[in-house]
């Protein structure tokens, strides 16, 4: 569906739907006006009088008539005023109002009539009904209000047809073999006796795993569109609701209007939501309602046969945390792993995004893949998008190189704080900070080669030094691993030796550096001291989160080793980024000048200046 803005047709019956709401409440407004004057009756209101007013009224002769009721007595005087009063204890009232002649009508007491019945018994009513409504029938966008009011058993999968997905394999880039592997699913669909002529039988569930943006749910669209068949979309926690027993309801729902679909999918985005371990035996608390829709999940996976064309779909971020028997043959038995895309996915994922987009004859986009490695295809399309509106918001008529470029360092970085305010001796030690990580990234020769170095304010950071791979890297030794460690120390450093103390600007830096030296111990066994052993817990890893406890079996004299290994592993980066500035502390001055006058400082201008300025190598220890 493609929304539009309130000054396009199709924006209208939005606008109409609010324009009957008012028309609603003035409506109402004027029913309960005319309910209020029936009762009250539509002349002006009697003037209350107290009783002896009466009496003194009544004796000089000014009442013309009275009604007598339990309650009060009402009236009009002789010149047609109305009044009202309250009657007391008067035994010889009547007497008085023959002797005065005047005319005397009794009122029983009255039980409201119609109207009375109206407003007692049919006025509520009607305010219940249409409470439910408004929560549950408007609320819900259903015709049938009271259909709705009885509908939270029923599942809320958006039912789509294959063919209007508008999403086939062809749409879908960096996902070779994730690809392949759904092919498979996707023939079985639209031709299952070709894989059981042979007595084979289809997984029944395909558990699509990788980091958030690496397109899954894109994915799990693209086998609905190649197949041609119903696919029913929703979430993990669209099942749990505040009611006992809905979630197991819907589950149940889904699979029934699945298999009368069928063919069909059943896609279950952030499965996680109701597939986490449950608790153990004698647990008691919140997850009782999650568990029972797991449970029921479970059951129906169990219940149905992948002969009636029914594939179950689900995707997640967060393999480590399922329960194990979602995941046992029979059920989840085939998982497909969607990582990020390597250099030649990034290009196809960036050819997709980018054919809406009119670019420039100087845009490369194999130069684009190659500087954008640890991209998701998210990321990507970001890129893409945000190079279009920059492009646009200078007036461009199309997208050239440097909008890229420029979108990159938005995407990395954040955008650039242009008008905020830094003094001379901050931005001094901003400049010396940067020149230090350039400088030990240029010299080192296991380090990435640096692209750019800025001191221009992006995001959270006062600067950035942009370092780019030659290769996509998928293992890395230890000599790398230091490198990576002493550019990260390499401006605090610079600080130290610049100006004889460390600011605060480095609190990043230490950051990372702490967590890759953790990890070179715990988890790569790069510790001498404490060996060839893996010390990280498995429990906390995923790919939301990177950070790794220790495993609980390892002894408090262990956990002391690997804080004074990860200590030591640093103090030695420092050292040696030390060695290198003070070796070079001419380029290091020189550097920092350039970024202090231009504020930014490609790789190419680094190398020319250690070219240009004589250097002595440092001395090894």
């Amino acid at each position: 569906m493609i929304k539009t803005t309130g000054n396009e047709k199709e924006g209208q019956p939005a606008k109409r739907r609010f324009n009957l709401s008012i028309t609603s409440l003035i409506t109402i407004a004027l029913l309960v006006y005319v309910t209020y004057r029936l009762i009250t009756g539509f002349g002006p209101a009697p003037k209350t009088i107290p009783y002896s007013e009466f009496k003194n009224d009544l004796n000089a002769g000014q009442i013309s008539s009275v009604v007598i009721s339990d309650t009060s007595i009402n009236g009009s005087m002789r010149d047609g005023t109305a009044f009202t009063t309250v009657p007391v204890l008067d035994p010889g009232l009547t007497k008085t109002l023959e002797a005065q002649k005047v005319q005397i009508t009794g009122q029983l007491p009255s039980n409201g009539g119609i109207l009375g019945f109206l407003l007692t018994w049919i006025l509520p009513l009607a305010l219940m009904v249409g409470l439910w409504y408004f929560f549950f029938g408007r609320n819900r966008g259903g015709g049938n209000p009271m259909g709705n009011i009885f509908s939270f058993g029923k599942s809320k999968a958006r039912i789509i047809t294959g063919e209007q997905t508008g999403v086939t394999f062809k749409d879908v880039g960096g996902a070779g073999e994730a690809i392949t592997d759904l092919k498979e699913v996707t023939e079985f669909l639209k031709n299952p006796l070709h894989f059981q002529r042979l007595g084979g039988k289809m997984p029944k569930g395909v558990l699509l795993v990788g980091p958030p943006g690496t397109g899954k749910t894109l994915l799990a669209r693209a086998a609905a569109g190649e197949a041609g068949v119903q696919f029913f979309n929703l979430s993990g926690a669209e099942f749990v609701e505040m009611f006992v027993g809905v979630g197991a309801s819907r589950v149940r729902d889904l699979f029934n209007q699945a298999k009368k679909s069928a063919p069909s999918i059943i896609f279950i985005d952030e499965i996680d939501a109701i597939g986490g371990r449950r608790a153990g035996v004698g647990a008691m608390g919140a997850h009782e309602e999650r568990e029972q829709t797991l449970n029921q999940l479970l059951a129906e996976m169990d219940g149905f046969e992948t002969s009636r064309g029914v594939i179950v779909m689900a995707a997640t971020n967060r393999p480590e945390i399922l329960d194990p028997a979602l995941l046992r043959p029979g059920r989840f038995d085939r998982q497909i792993m969607v990582d990020l895309p390597d250099r030649q996915g990034r290009l196809e994922i960036i050819e997709i995004h980018a054919r809406q987009v009119i670019r420039a004859e100087n845009v490369n986009l194999e130069a684009i893949a190659q500087i954008t490695p640890g991209f998701s295809g998210a990321d990507l399309a970001t890129l893409v998008n945000e190079a279009a509106l920059l492009a646009s918001r200078n007036g461009k008529d199309v997208v050239e190189m440097s909008d890229f470029d420029a979108a990159f360092e938005r995407v990395v970085a954040g955008s650039e704080h242009r008008t905020r305010s830094i003094t001379t001796d901050e931005k001094r030690v901003i400049a010396v900070h940067e020149a230090g990580h350039a400088l030990i990234a240029s010299l080192m020769p296991n380090a990435d080669k640096v692209r750019k170095v800025t001191i221009v304010p992006r995001g959270r950071a006062m600067g950035y030094t942009m370092q780019l791979p030659t290769n996509d890297r998928y293992v890395l030794g230890e000599r790398e691993l230091a490198a990576r460690l002493t550019v990260l120390v390499g401006g605090r450093v610079a600080e130290d030796l610049e100006f004889g103390e460390v600011s605060t600007g480095a609190v990043d830096d230490l950051a990372h550096a702490t967590d890759l030296a953790r990890k070179m111990v715990t988890e790569f066994g790069m510790s001498p001291i404490l060996g060839p052993v893996r010390l990280a817990s498995d429990m906390q890893a995923n790919y939301l989160s990177q950070q790794l406890g220790l495993d609980a079996r390892v002894s408090q004299e262990t956990a002391t080793l690997v804080d004074t290994e990860t200590r030591r592993i640093i103090e030695e980066a420092v050292d040696e980024a030390r060695g290198h500035l003070e070796n070079h502390r001419a380029v290091l001055d020189q550097l920092a000048d350039m970024l202090c006058e231009h504020e930014t400082v490609d790789g190419a201008q680094i190398d020319a200046l250690l070219e240009k300025i004589e250097f002595q190598e440092p001395i090894a220890v």
